[in-house]
């Protein structure tokens, strides 16, 4: 009797430990969103993650973060400012982990000073909103993009498409999984750095992903080949992977100079 126990508790060990193991195999990401007003804002919000927080980051084992800010055609229309940041984690963990580890940091205390001590009046941001991911099966870790042309020309693309019922919302996380579109993208070369399930956020349920192209007429290169691909009209005309999407949110971004990614 105790001997069945003790292999019922060796054969429970083992499956936790290949389940956690199968876990930490796939990235986390947290994606933060600077709402800003004013240049001012948009000065210190640049100040503090280019001299303290993407630094503070990299003495963390974190060594790519990638900052961006919209691509935008009339500066006229902008009611406001926005920086996306997006921080790669080996676990869900990694965050509450990271936070902690900040507060710890007595350089990044220093460095941030201006950012982490403004007062109440004199705040540097109106809003910060978290996104929290966790990568795709098939696109387990986040990836550099390959291209060459300068940081400010280059424009990445990032969509979030949202589906109309979680089980709809699996149906597209399947499509790109074991449907192989995550394998479309990358046979077009589109660059993709990661591929996520938002587990918190406000447009749920929805996935994420962000491509990266040279230029605008590189990005409608591609695209135009996307939808003249063979695969993606078998793909996309399949019954089973009909209806997933109820809205496409794309943003276009540019990299920030300090920007790793």
């Amino acid at each position: 009797m105790l001997s069945k126990i003790k292999i019922s508790c060796l054969f429970l060990f083992l499956l936790l430990s290949s389940a956690f193991a199968a876990n930490a195999s796939i990235d986390f990401y947290q994606i933060k969103i600077y709402h800003l007003k004013t240049d001012a804002q948009e000065k210190a919000v640049d100040d503090y993650l280019q001299k303290a927080y993407l630094p503070a980051l990299h003495r963390n084992g974190i060594a790519k973060v990638g900052v961006f800010k919209p691509i935008v055609s009339d500066q006229a229309g902008i009611t406001e400012k926005l920086i996306y940041v997006f921080i790669p984690l080996k676990s869900l963990n990694g965050i509450l982990e990271l936070d902690k580890k900040l507060s710890k940091d007595k350089q990044y205390a220093v460095d941030g000073k201006a950012y982490l001590d403004a007062i109440y009046n004199d705040a540097p941001f109106e809003r910060l909103e978290s996104i929290v991911l966790k990568a795709f099966e098939d696109a387990p870790h986040f990836m550099l993009p390959n291209i060459k042309s300068p940081m400010k020309e280059r424009v990445y693309e990032l969509r979030s498409y949202e589906a109309p019922t979680e089980k709809y919302f699996q149906n597209k996380v399947q499509m790109f999984n074991k449907g192989d579109e995550i394998g479309l993208f990358k046979r077009l070369n589109f660059n993709a750095v990661f591929y996520g399930e938002v587990i918190a956020g406000s447009r749920m349920p929805n996935l994420m992903y962000l491509t990266t192209f040279e230029n605008k007429a590189d990005r409608d290169a591609h695209w135009k080949a996307f939808s003249a691909d063979d695969y993606w009209k078998k793909l996309s005309a399949m019954p089973e992977y009909q209806h997933n999407v109820s809205k496409n949110d794309t943003k276009f971004v540019y990299p920030t100079d300090y920007s790793d990614l």
